[in-house]
């Protein structure tokens, strides 16, 4: 469902030649928007003039612009508003990736009666995501600049934690993430960032469990919960100083009693590392 509109997109900024006779100048502005948002594009016409017919497309049908609320992949999501330059708005509600385009306006006024074209007006989208940066500070990162200066605010473990016009955090936070967080713009918070957060609840299985024959084969498997995933499994056996492997599974083949021992494993992703409890594996002598 579209978020509520606010200053995300909403205007495309225009900029007024003040040559007595000429009618206004226009330079483009792109508009970047958040995905599943709401964005209003101005039309660009001249304030003393009063739009009598209009039409906003993004592509041509025989040759004639194709009127976007004709377009079924906007169906219930175009609106025109108004008819002067204050007020002249083409309204796109939730928004998706098959709306990034280039938007153009045509029009008839009170003035003109044959069609008037503006300059088109690229739509730019983007989703919010939290990016670790330098001194483990994060930025709530966008592909494109929001158009509006929007206000960030930012959630620890899903609480609200702090609002500023900077995409960045305030504070560095903890070089091991045990807490989670993520970002959102203000009047959008339902389009809230996916949570970033170091491995947590760490911990190995064994196939098969219970006692191993000398002979025999045992698969160690390593799960942990994070976001970004687990990018890194280093394995170890207690009492041992360096790793015996890396990988998500660790498999001993033709086990020994040497092999006899607890393991555990090591998860690491971008935001930090955790090391499982350990299990035992337990080697029997085979007997003839």
């Amino acid at each position: 469902m579209a978020s509520s509109l606010d200053l995300l997109g909403r205007y495309v900024n225009c900029s007024e030649s003040r040559v007595p006779g000429i009618l206004r100048q226009y330079t483009v502005m792109s508009v970047c928007a958040l995905k599943g948002s709401s964005v209003d594009m101005r039309c660009p016409v001249p304030s003393v003039t009063q739009v009598t017919e209009m039409v906003w497309y993004n592509k041509r049908l025989n040759g004639k612009p194709y009127d976007l609320r004709w377009d079924p992949n906007y169906e219930g999501r175009v609106e025109y508003r108004g008819t002067t330059e204050k007020d002249c708005i083409l309204r796109i509600t939730d928004l998706r990736e098959s709306d990034v385009a280039t938007y153009y306006f045509r029009y008839k006024t009170n003035q003109y009666s044959e069609w008037k074209y503006s300059y088109g007006f690229p739509l730019s989208l983007t989703d919010l995501k939290v990016e670790r940066i330098y001194d483990n500070k994060l930025t709530c990162n966008t592909t494109c600049t929001l158009t509006g200066n929007p206000t960030y605010i930012w959630y620890k473990n899903r609480q609200h934690l702090d609002e500023r016009t900077s995409p960045q955090y305030k504070d560095p936070v903890s070089s091991n993430y045990v807490d989670s967080y993520s970002c959102a713009v203000k009047g959008h918070e339902d389009l809230r960032s996916p949570a970033v957060y170091g491995p947590k609840n760490t911990s190995v299985s064994a196939s098969p469990s219970g006692e191993i024959v000398e002979g025999s084969s045992v698969t160690l498997t390593c799960s942990s919960d994070a976001n970004p995933p687990v990018d890194k499994y280093t394995w170890y056996k207690k009492n041992v100083a360096s790793p015996k492997a890396s990988g998500q599974s660790y498999s001993i083949t033709n086990i020994s009693s040497e092999d006899r021992g607890e393991y555990y494993c090591e998860a690491e992703n971008k935001y930090g590392r955790l090391n499982s409890s350990s299990v035992s594996v337990d080697v029997q002598c085979k007997y003839t």
